[in-house]
């Protein structure tokens, strides 16, 4: 038991270094929305943090020209442009590429959407800075793209990675903690889907800071169970976890909205935004278990008892930072 907990020290390790920028590391996005046939609106937005933002632009085809002005402004975590784009014999097979990508460690989102809403969707990268703009997408393309931005959406978000490890420590694995991933995934598959198809509006920020206040609770019932007093969350952990799951579901939303969904292909796209969220939650599952695993295996050492309450309160600190920060950006 002591090992169990101990080793969730090395994890949140990790997390600490990410302390600061929960959710930070985001991707850009570029999207083009067909008007007529040689014209395009252009919204480019760009992740920022304080006044600093990533030097990295769009480029596009020779035949395209800026048509008016550009508009410019800046939002709470992004920089983003404005501008209505002439292509003359339209963009097909046409390159769109990002300067500056390949010096970089962001990805970007590129959505190419059609008068008839069909649409094209890529993922550029360090490796692959630029695009091929396609006649018409296949299904194929979509379902891959949205899967990896979910997985990338949840193996980025470490307050949602620390309440799931939260729940491992306090579930110590086996089938109660199989019932409450399961119990997580069917509560914010439900408002994920709910919020992105504009059933459900909520602002975000509170969202963010109730998921924060969220981890705080759960690191609580960690320490309660510590000191002989079993709180809900270690008698009926999915109970908490269904609860909290409805939160963290409109969490994941934001990452989808931010990305937009394929008009032609929507229950497509969120079907498989949702199975890459799952599946970045059983790979981080997966990696605490094989240290839990390989730490086992080593020779018995008793941990301290100051150890053990290391995790939960490391946990409960960061997510209470992040509380308050998000609580402060109401006003901001």
């Amino acid at each position: 038991m002591g090992r169990y907990r101990s080793c969730a020290v090395f994890f949140f390790l990790l997390a600490a270094a990410h302390t600061l920028c929960a959710h930070e590391v985001r991707p850009a996005y570029l999207e083009l929305r067909q008007t007529d046939a040689n014209t395009y609106t252009v919204l480019w937005k760009v992740p920022a943090v304080g006044d600093m933002r990533l030097s990295i632009r769009p480029r596009f085809p020779e035949n395209c020209k800026t048509v008016g002005d550009v508009t410019r402004y800046r939002a709470s975590d992004s920089y983003a442009e404005r501008l209505l784009l002439g292509c003359p014999g339209g963009l097909n097979d046409k390159t769109v590429a990002i300067d500056g990508l390949t010096s970089t460690m962001t990805d970007v989102l590129v959505r190419i959407e059609r008068m008839d809403g069909s649409a094209q969707i890529a993922r550029l990268t360090q490796s692959k800075p630029e695009l091929v703009v396609e006649a018409s997408p296949g299904r194929l393309q979509v379902a891959r793209v949205y899967s990896v931005l979910g997985v990338e959406h949840i193996l980025t978000g470490i307050d949602h990675l620390l309440f799931v490890l939260a729940l491992i420590i306090i579930t110590r694995g086996g089938w109660k903690l199989a019932k409450t991933v399961t119990a997580f995934t069917i509560s914010h598959s439900i408002t994920l889907t709910a919020a992105t198809l504009g059933y459900v509006h909520v602002w975000q920020k509170p969202v963010e800071a109730i998921i924060a206040l969220s981890i705080v609770f759960v690191a609580a019932e960690i320490l309660h169970g510590r000191q002989g007093r079993l709180g809900i969350t270690a008698r009926a952990p999915w109970i908490v976890a269904l609860t909290f799951g409805l939160l963290h579901g409109l969490g994941f939303a934001s990452g989808l909205s931010d990305a937009g969904l394929p008009q032609v292909h929507i229950p497509l796209a969120l079907l498989f935004f949702s199975l890459g969220v799952e599946a970045g939650h059983f790979l981080f599952i997966g990696a605490v278990l094989v240290v839990i695993f390989l730490l086992v295996q080593l020779p018995r050492v008793i941990a301290s008892q100051w150890m053990q309450l290391v995790p939960p309160y490391a946990i409960g600190a960061v997510a209470s930072y992040w509380f308050i920060a998000r609580i402060t950006a109401f006003w901001h």
